[in-house]
């Protein structure tokens, strides 16, 4: 988000990094200089006209009350608010509007669900989506930190023939995939697997929208893949579609990148495009499409739209 706000360059008077206690008195680069850290409190957010947040939940649950009391706006990348029907759920090339009625809080989406509306959204503008099927491949950065450490030291001693170690992730991530991201729910989905219809729902405006979702953690480092099956009131020719994904902002439409029709995860990461490619038909209706998309779930699908929503605000 740092790195964000001064690539963006957004005009920051003042910059207030906070933490837990541990972490206080430490120091953060923003623009070069060092900035100092200071403990999070709900008297530490006076005097500041946004709030950009990445704690877990609960964290987000104690300390909105007293943000929207300093009368700042909390950009809230957590999901403790996300299906607040007071709350804005908010990609700005798909709903920007809605961040304008916020009530002190905007919700960040899910990172899967921001790269699948984006990859959607051009679509979605010529023809309601009435139903989606979406498969999730997921980098292990999506885990955070402890995720990158656990593939990185389980694929080094498999090359050294050492035993592998194993605490992020339920089963061996190296040289495996993993069907199963989140908490169990009582359908037999997963929360995350479940956070693409609900948020989905919610950010395109089509409170019927029905998805189902796999979820899968495969050992790639950075962006998350998804591969889509939507269905459309409306038939959408393969040429509108493509039309639609080229002309939609924050999209980049693959149809012919280093001789191949199709983007991957190594194309996608460290930017915020997300690449969409292998658009055609889908075979068992007539309305509906198939695509495949990418996208950096640390920058676009997390940090980026953050501070795009504030951006938006702000212009």
């Amino acid at each position: 988000m740092l790195n964000i706000l001064a690539e963006y360059d957004i005009p920051v008077n003042e910059l207030l990094p906070l933490a837990s206690a541990r972490s206080a008195g430490s120091t953060v680069q923003f623009k070069g200089e060092d900035v100092v850290i200071r403990e999070a409190s709900d008297d530490a957010f006076k005097g500041m006209d946004f709030v950009l947040g990445a704690v877990e939940k609960d964290q987000s649950k104690q300390f909105a009350p007293a943000i929207v009391r300093s009368g700042a706006v909390y950009i809230d990348n957590s999901s403790a608010f996300r299906m607040d029907p007071e709350v804005p759920l908010v990609v700005p090339e798909i709903n920007g509007e809605d961040a304008r009625a916020n009530h002190g809080i905007i919700s960040n989406p899910n990172c899967s669900t921001i790269i699948t509306a984006m990859a959607i959204g051009g679509i979605a503008a010529l023809s309601p989506i009435r139903t989606m099927i979406a498969c999730t491949y997921q980098a292990v950065s999506g885990a955070g930190q402890a995720g990158l450490a656990e593939l990185e030291n389980q694929m080094k001693a498999l090359a050294e023939g050492k035993p592998l170690e194993r605490k992020v992730f339920p089963h061996q991530i190296a040289l495996n995939v993993i069907p199963f991201i989140g908490s169990l729910t009582d359908n037999d989905y997963t929360d995350e697997e479940m956070k693409m219809q609900n948020e989905g729902r919610k950010i395109l405006h089509l409170p019927d929208l029905k998805v189902t979702c796999a979820c899968v953690r495969v050992p790639v480092m950075r962006s998350h893949s998804i591969a889509v099956t939507l269905r459309t009131e409306r038939k959408i020719s393969v040429a509108e579609a493509n039309e639609a994904i080229r002309n939609f902002p924050g999209c980049r439409l693959i149809e012919d990148y280093e001789g191949r029709i199709y983007p991957t995860p190594l194309d996608t990461s460290g930017q915020d495009l997300v690449w969409v490619g292998r658009v055609r038909e889908d075979l068992t209706d007539e309305n509906g499409l198939t695509l495949w998309c990418c996208g950096d779930q640390i920058r676009k699908g997390a940090a980026s739209n953050a501070v795009q929503i504030l951006r938006y605000l702000i212009s």
